[in-house]
């Protein structure tokens, strides 16, 4: 059975999505230097081939129909695909244009990256990074689904389509006020932690503390919550409303200044990996490899700090 034709081209993609982006064709227009007679007729034509609306015409402005709305999303996919694979297939034999797409597992990490980008763009200048800060959440997903070409994460489901580098181990150290009941402690038990609230980096049902320590002994924290920002979290914890389970380098600054104080996780402490993953599927063209060998170094020396 042959596979039903697809009705719209590339330029039909480009069209919905500077549209949509825009809010109106003569704005879509100027950015994909088309006029806006010839965008019109466009959008027409992709219309009647679907035989729906794509957008409302509400006065000047554009607004995505349910059907727009879904051929959005496609077409984002689509796109993004494309100028991946563009960028992957350039660099294949030496190329030195492309595009890099990069999240880590949380906001903290992207202080690796600004001295790992000073000396990427110095070998190649050609090549963009672009941080998807959307995907920090779930930064593997965002990669198996093709809208990242690196996911930073000590968190890695097994997956055979996966490629990892590993890139550095760091400390996660039990973290809270100077004056917290369990300030005075050498190290800290799964069992002390019982009733504490717990700060921890969203989503919560994915919390390191909560899943790795105090549920395989169990013990029940009083609450758990979400913060997304180091910085937050420290001001929650110096003011004596909780812990947290935090990167020994994360904290470097705030332990120096006395606001907090951290113990290790038991005597022997806890310690993860981080790697730096990508898809079994794409080749690692030359700029691809730099990016994880400078990674690698950088994260290395940061945790070891």
């Amino acid at each position: 059975m042959l596979n039903p034709e697809v009705k719209l081209e590339i330029r039909h993609l480009k069209l919905l999505a500077a549209v949509a982006e825009q809010g109106s064709v003569t704005e879509a227009g100027r950015r994909l230097h088309v006029t806006q007679s010839a965008l019109s007729h466009q959008l027409r034509d992709a219309e009647e081939k679907l035989g729906t609306a794509l957008f409302l015409r509400l006065g000047k402005k554009m607004v995505l129909t349910p059907a727009g709305e879904k051929m959005l999303v496609s077409a984002r996919k689509v796109l993004d695909e494309m100028r991946a694979a563009e960028s992957q297939i350039e660099g294949l034999n030496g190329g030195t244009r492309g595009v890099i797409r990069v999240s880590t597992e949380c906001y903290t990490c992207y202080h690796w990256l600004p001295p790992v980008l000073k000396k990427f763009h110095a070998k190649f200048p050609g090549v963009e990074v672009n941080i998807v800060l959307e995907a920090t959440s779930r930064p593997v997903e965002a990669l198996l689904d093709g809208r990242l070409d690196v996911a930073v994460t000590s968190c890695v489901m097994r997956n055979t389509s996966l490629r990892l580098t590993p890139t550095c181990e760091d400390e996660l150290v039990v973290v809270m006020g100077q004056h917290h009941h369990l300030a005075g402690s050498p190290h800290i038990q799964p069992r002390d932690l019982a009733g504490e609230t717990v700060f921890c980096y969203p989503p919560k049902e994915e919390s390191t503390l909560v899943l790795k320590v105090l549920r395989p002994a169990r013990v029940e924290p009083g609450r758990v919550m979400e913060v997304p920002l180091t910085e937050s979290i420290i001001d929650m914890i110096s003011s004596g409303m909780g812990v947290a389970l935090l990167a020994r380098w994360a904290i470097r600054n705030y332990l120096a200044s006395g606001k907090i104080v951290a113990r290790p996780l038991s005597k022997s402490g806890f310690r993860r990996k981080w790697y730096a993953v990508t898809l079994r599927s794409q080749p690692m063209t030359p700029h691809v490899t730099e990016f994880l060998n400078l990674l690698a170094r950088t994260c290395s020396m940061d945790s070891a700090a």
